[in-house]
């Protein structure tokens, strides 16, 4: 079996390697840690030119249609960059969502806007700290008013649209979660900045007080739905950490090598020896299981929950240690304001958390390990 990419596929990373180095350089993501923006609007406009916020949207909608693997290769870029754009936020999850739970009208006059860039969507789900658990959803769906509160929604500050876990009843009397869809600039809508270790992806808390809301997806479906929503973003979250990661191992190795200590490199010494290796071990173990994600997302096989818990787990582990190694490689300096590891570490953090903590998908592997092998 071949897990590599197509010549094709390889051409569109090139060239949004090259955009992005050029466009979304360290001096970008520390003009937004520094200004009071959300995020680079410039590079967004950019980016929806580009069409990549369209690649797996299909062509009846507006998209390019591409696929899952074409927007692999492009996420991992995003990452290596760590653009300051709200990108996985509109497209793996907004958009994901609309895919796979929106009406036909509903994709119709959405996803078009999205595939253009013209729109900027976000997710809601946690109301409290800790993992989201059907039992804590407390937010409701009624009459087509939402009512309650959602926590450290990514992009919220920015965001146009929003897509709610809520819990919901019909007419008919069917009680359940369902997902919601809401116009944040619409009544109702109360949105509190928070301030996060990332400043490059801002988040806010937003309250839904009788805002007007669409129903997306039957009642009962929501919980199913948000983990389908989830499993796709997993998998291509777990580009970018692969990216990022990348850069920190490439950013400590060429520090080591340069770096001079009792006359010597300090790359010379086993400490600094054992350490990019074991970067090196962890980054090429995320890769290995994005792959596999990349393969599962694509050929849409039964293995995706299991894939995209198996990418997830082991692409934050490898973000999250490149990014404080990379750090403790560079020393002393490599705290200060003025080098650029501390911009890793910290979307490391927030990527590390954006789709539920690590304990929550570390018993999902677990979980759908127990399910294969009782198959």
């Amino acid at each position: 079996m071949n897990f590599d990419f197509s010549d094709d596929q390889k051409m569109l990373k090139d060239q949004a390697h090259k955009f992005l180095s050029e466009k979304s350089t360290t001096k970008i993501v520390r003009k937004v840690f520094e200004g009071k923006e959300h995020y680079d609007a410039a590079l967004w406009k950019q980016v929806g030119e580009m069409g990549w916020t369209g690649t797996a949207i299909p062509e009846s909608y507006g998209g390019l249609g591409l696929g899952y693997l074409e927007l692999c290769v492009i996420a991992e870029e995003m990452g290596r960059a760590l653009a300051p754009v709200p990108f996985s936020s509109t497209v793996y999850l907004f958009a994901e969502a609309l895919l796979i739970a929106g009406s036909e009208d509903q994709k119709k006059r959405l996803l078009p806007k999205v595939a253009s860039g013209e729109l900027i969507g976000t997710f809601a789900r946690a109301e409290a700290p800790g993992a989201v658990l059907p039992k804590n959803i407390r937010t409701t769906l009624k009459g087509g008013k939402l009512n309650g509160k959602k926590i450290a929604v990514v992009d919220g500050p920015i965001a146009d649209y929003c897509i709610v876990l809520a819990r919901a009843s019909d007419e008919a009397g069917e009680r359940g979660l369902q997902l919601a869809l809401v116009d944040l600039k619409s009544a109702g809508v109360k949105r509190t900045d928070c301030e996060t270790l990332d400043a490059s992806r801002g988040h806010s808390d937003i309250t839904f007080e009788n805002a007007a809301a669409e129903p997306l997806g039957a009642v009962g479906e929501g919980w199913a739905n948000q983990n389908r929503v989830l499993d796709r973003a997993a998998i291509l979250m777990a580009f970018e950490q692969v990216g990022g990661s990348d850069v920190c191992l490439a950013m400590a190795k060429d520090y080591a090598l340069n770096r001079y200590a009792f006359g010597r490199p300090i790359a010379s010494f086993q400490a600094i020896k054992h350490k990019l290796a074991d970067m090196y071990v962890f980054n090429e173990l995320a890769r290995s299981n994005a792959y596999y994600g990349a393969w599962a997302l694509h050929t849409g096989a039964r293995e995706l929950p299991l894939a995209a818990a198996s990418a997830r787990v082991s692409a934050t582990q490898a973000f999250d240690y490149a990014s404080k190694e990379n750090i403790q490689t560079h020393g002393g300096i490599g705290f200060t304001w003025q080098m650029d590891c501390h911009f890793y570490y910290k979307r490391s953090k927030e990527l590390g958390l954006a789709l539920g903590p690590q304990r929550a998908w570390k018993d999902k592997l677990v979980n759908e390990l127990e399910v294969t092998n009782a198959a």
